[in-house]
């Protein structure tokens, strides 16, 4: 069974948060699954599902952020996967990036992310994959960036606006999911991790970690 996992904190004042996009990301594979993740295992909500052919264990931390890693690892225990391997996928909300991007990585460091400084202290590797979902300001016109506001940004509500776009960031990362489990990790990356400007000319980003 592979394990795919979205980080975010509980609690309905954080739901659509730019911190929550893994939990929302979550949320859309179950729906579009057919099941709800309401079963409590490994200090997560869980829910099991069979997506691209695989079955799959949906969950969702109820650790908050920053403990996010006490999860996974029991996670990862009770489903004797071995770490580094496919069968655990880990999405997450990334400042870095502008919302609407996406990028798919084997491995990373934690770029003062908690919930994945926390993954990789319970794991003892950075070895793990993730799907990185962007939540950072767009460009300006001009193709300046505009640098978020740290905590209090991601902790903040998304704009009607903002929510639109994460709306069909979703279906990607779902998409992006099942290419890791049906392509591989290599051809996904190939497919997801250009950016927006790159796809008529061509040029790959897929080595970027």
């Amino acid at each position: 069974m592979k394990l795919i996992v979205g980080l975010g904190n509980p609690g309905i004042e954080y739901q659509f948060t730019p911190h929550n996009a893994g939990f929302l990301a979550v949320d859309r594979i179950a729906d579009d699954c057919g099941v709800v993740l309401s079963n409590r295992r490994g200090r997560a909500l869980t829910a099991k599902a069979r997506l691209a052919g695989h079955e799959v264990l949906l969950a969702k931390p109820e650790t908050y952020m920053n403990l996010s890693g006490l999860s996974v690892a029991a996670l990862v225990r009770e489903l004797e996967l071995e770490i580094p391997s496919e069968d655990l996928i880990v999405l997450y909300d990334e400042l870095a990036f502008p919302l609407g991007r996406l990028r798919i990585s084997a491995n990373g460091r934690a770029n003062g992310h908690n919930g994945v400084k926390s993954i990789s202290g319970a794991l003892g590797t950075e070895e793990w994959l993730r799907i990185r979902i962007g939540v950072g300001k767009p460009a300006l016109a001009d193709g300046r960036e505009i640098k978020a506001g740290g905590r209090d940004y991601l902790l903040s509500q998304f704009r009607k606006q903002e929510l639109a776009v994460l709306d069909e960031v979703l279906d990607r990362v779902e998409d992006a999911v099942e290419a890791v489990m049906t392509e591989g990790v290599s051809a996904a990356m190939n497919k997801f991790n250009r950016r927006p400007d790159d796809s008529e000319n061509g040029s790959d980003v897929s080595k970027e970690k």
